[in-house]
């Protein structure tokens, strides 16, 4: 039996590197009983408490000092000049990659997250690592963490990606595909028989993400009262926000904790005609394969701001003027036939561009590296 290791990053955050590991493990899973896809998280094998106190610094850090944190993240992660972070990263984890390595012994590293990417590159360029590797990008862009110079495989998000890819590290194109950002088996198919059914009113979903961050409650304090929609809020892991929504006045919107179920998140993908959202790659990746229409109304600071300014050139969201009633905004749009053509037309590009279409594809991919090894 083969053995397929996954790295993400952060193992008590239900992050996006997380959702992908996991859909990589669901397609693995489904479409073979001789491979075995083990998911492990560097820093809890390292030291679980210190990634515990990490995912809570985290998560504080971007909610009380955004423009701190965006300011580090652009210095430090992307397009950095400085080699000194990643040496002391080096000098702290490397010998704790090399154990999990020869204890596990995988026939294929999977990379979620640039952290233990740049790791496995480091042991492959320094020859103490002979194992197939693939990098699967969760944003659109690649930060400077990402090791590549030495990772036989990559799954990218955009045809420009690739190209650049390609172009900076001098890897054969055949070794990168153009599959988008993985999601569940779950997302993969449009129920066009609930989407096509007239309905008076809009049915629109709000996401901020799996901790529930984003300028939600802004939005709902300025809505419009009278405005002939409805609104579903995935709220996270945030009670505040929950107990917010739960206690507005009438039956405007309905309010969501967490959710784990594919198929309940599937459910109301499929009963939805928008998001209103923040430019996550995971989310932004579910809701392109729903055919949803995606209305970014904030973004957090560092990669989601990045992600931003080229889901925007791809034509790929729609962005929520500042100032301006997000639901309303997306009511008016949604209502505009030449814009909804428009940006149906746009997705569908995306969509055909892919060089694997979904889950099946992606699986077939990551058989032919285990048997090119």
């Amino acid at each position: 039996m083969k053995k397929v290791l996954i790295f993400p990053l952060l193992k008590s955050m239900p992050s996006g590197h997380h959702q992908v590991a996991d859909a990589i493990c669901e397609s693995i899973s489904a479409n073979s009983g001789e491979i075995e896809c083990k998911k492990m998280d560097i820093l809890s094998e390292w030291n679980s408490l210190v990634e515990g106190g990490l995912t809570k610094g985290y998560l504080q850090w971007i909610r009380h000092f955004p423009e701190s944190y965006s300011w580090t993240y652009r210095k430090l992660a992307y397009r950095s000049k400085s080699e000194r972070p990643h040496k002391a990263y080096e000098i702290l984890f490397l010998k704790k990659v090399k154990e999990i390595l020869a204890k596990e012994e995988p026939d294929l590293i999977i990379c979620t997250h640039g952290f233990p990417s740049f790791f496995i590159n480091r042991l492959k360029e320094t020859g103490h690592c002979d194992v197939p590797a693939l990098n699967i990008y969760t944003d659109f862009f690649i930060n400077d963490v990402w090791g590549c110079s030495h990772i036989e495989y990559h799954f990218v998000p955009s045809r420009q990606i690739k190209n650049d890819l390609s172009s900076k590290y001098n890897i054969d194109k055949t070794r990168i595909y153009l599959s988008g950002i993985p999601v569940s088996r779950k997302f993969e198919s449009i129920n066009d028989e609930i989407k096509s059914t007239a309905k008076p009113l809009h049915h629109i979903l709000m996401s901020g993400g799996s901790v529930g961050l984003g300028n939600i409650s802004e939005v709902l304090e300025n809505r419009h009262k009278d405005l002939a929609c409805k609104v579903s809020i995935l709220c996270g892991s945030n009670k505040k926000l929950y107990d917010q929504v739960k206690g507005l006045d009438g039956q405007f919107a309905d309010a969501y904790p967490y959710i784990s179920s594919k198929d309940e998140m599937n459910r109301l993908y499929n009963t939805s005609d928008a998001i209103i959202t923040k430019p996550g790659g995971v989310t932004i990746s579910e809701a392109l394969r729903k055919g949803l229409p995606i209305f970014i109304s904030s973004a957090l600071p560092g990669q989601e701001q990045i992600n931003l300014g080229l889901l925007e050139e791809m034509g790929l969201v729609f962005i929520v003027p500042e100032g301006t009633d997000a639901i309303e905004f997306t009511c008016r749009t949604l209502d505009d036939k030449e814009k909804s053509h428009q940006y149906k037309k746009t997705v569908e590009q995306y969509q055909d561009d892919l060089e694997l279409k979904g889950s099946n594809e992606q699986y077939k991919a990551i058989e032919s590296m285990l048997k090119r090894g």
